[in-house]
C-alpha cells in the first residue's frame, strides 16, 4: 500500500479515537458528521497501514483490539490539547457557530424548549441544534451529547449542572372530572377519587403532601385507572377526564392557562414526587465550544434562573 501522507494519518487515528469513545459505528458516524460506511472505509485503511487489526467487529458491538487500545490511549492526551487549542482560537472571533447535541425529557421539550428554538436560531444562524427527545436519563460522553436538561434531584458529580428554573408538583383535574367526582378539601380525600400516577417501583402508589405553613406530612394511598411514566400522558388522561392527575408545573400550564384543567388541593404542596428544579448538564471540560455555553446561557436568559 503507497504510504499515507501525514495529514491524511491524523484524519485516520482522529476517526479511530471516535470511534473508541462513542463504542459503535453508527455512533461515532453520526457525532463526525460522516456515513457509518465513511467510518468503516477510515478504520480498514487506518488498519492496512498500521499493518495488524486494531478494531475487532461483531454483530452487536465493536471494541478495540490490544493494538488499538494502546494506540487510542496514546493519543488521547494529545489530541485532547490540539482540539482545545483549535477551539480556544476559534471561538475567540467571528460569529458563534458549531452543532450542539441535546437531550431533554419529553414533556418539557415539547411544551417548553421547542417553541424557543426558532428564536435562538434566528439570533445565531451558524449553529445547529440536534435535540434528542426522551425520559431516558443518557449518558452525555458516551452517547455524545453536549448538554442535557435534567428534571432531578440528583445530578452527576463529574458534570457541570447550571440551574435552569425552579418547579412546582400540582395536583389537576379536568373540569368535568371534578363537577361529576366533587373537589377533594384535604389530601385524604383522595384515596376516593381516581387518581393517574407516574408508577416508582412495585410498591401501592403514595402521594405526600405538606400544607403552607405547616411542615407536618401526610401521606396518602392512592388508587387509580392509569399510570405512566410519561407526564405529558399523564396530562392528556386527565383532559380527558378520567380522573386527578399529578404533574409538574411545565407540563399541566397550558391547560390550566386556558381552564381545560384546574388546581385541586392548592393550598397543600405535593413533595418526593417530582424534582424542585430544572437543570443544564453538561460534561466537565476544561475548554467547552462558545456554541454550547452560548446556548445554556440563552435558555437561563429565558427561562430567568
Amino acid at each position: 500500500m503507497k504510504e499515507m501522507k501525514t495529514d491524511a494519518l491524523w484524519d485516520h487515528l482522529h476517526w479511530l479515537t471516535v470511534l473508541a469513545e462513542q463504542g459503535s459505528f453508527t455512533r461515532a458516524a453520526e457525532r463526525l458528521d460522516v456515513s457509518k460506511a465513511a467510518m468503516s472505509q477510515k478504520i480498514k485503511e487506518l488498519e492496512q497501514m498500521a499493518g495488524v487489526l486494531l478494531v475487532q467487529r461483531t454483530t452487536r458491538s465493536v471494541r478495540l483490539t490490544a493494538a488499538g487500545e494502546k494506540l487510542v490511549e496514546e493519543l488521547r492526551e494529545p489530541f485532547a490539547r490540539i482540539e482545545q487549542s483549535f477551539f480556544s482560537v476559534r471561538d475567540t472571533a467571528g460569529p458563534v457557530r458549531g452543532r450542539v447535541r441535546v437531550t431533554a425529557p419529553v414533556a418539557f421539550a415539547r411544551q417548553q424548549l421547542v417553541p424557543l428554538i426558532g428564536e435562538f436560531l434566528r439570533d445565531y444562524p451558524q449553529v445547529r441544534l440536534q435535540l434528542d427527545v426522551t425520559d431516558r436519563i443518557v449518558s452525555l460522553s458516551s452517547e455524545g451529547f453536549d448538554l442535557a436538561i435534567r428534571h432531578s434531584d440528583r445530578l452527576p458529580e463529574t458534570h457541570v449542572a447550571l440551574p435552569l428554573c425552579d418547579t412546582r408538583t400540582l395536583l389537576v383535574a379536568s373540569p368535568a372530572y371534578l363537577a361529576a367526582h366533587g373537589l377533594p378539601v384535604v389530601p385524604q380525600d383522595l384515596a376516593r377519587h381516581n387518581c393517574l400516577y407516574y408508577p416508582r417501583g412495585v410498591e401501592s402508589p403514595r402521594w405526600s403532601f405538606v400544607s403552607d405553613g405547616d411542615d407536618e406530612r401526610i401521606q396518602v394511598r392512592i388508587q387509580g385507572c392509569f399510570a405512566t411514566n410519561n407526564s405529558e400522558s399523564i396530562r392528556d388522561a386527565a383532559l380527558q377526564g378520567l380522573g386527578i392527575a399529578m404533574l409538574p408545573d411545565f407540563s399541566a400550564s397550558a391547560a390550566l392557562k386556558d381552564g381545560s384543567l384546574q388546581q385541586v388541593l392548592p393550598e397543600w404542596q405535593a413533595v418526593e414526587a417530582f424534582a424542585a428544579r430544572l437543570w443544564i448538564v453538561r460534561p466537565w471540560a476544561a475548554q467547552v465550544p462558545r456554541a454550547v455555553t452560548t446556548f445554556a446561557h440563552w435558555l437561563r436568559a429565558r427561562f430567568d434562573a
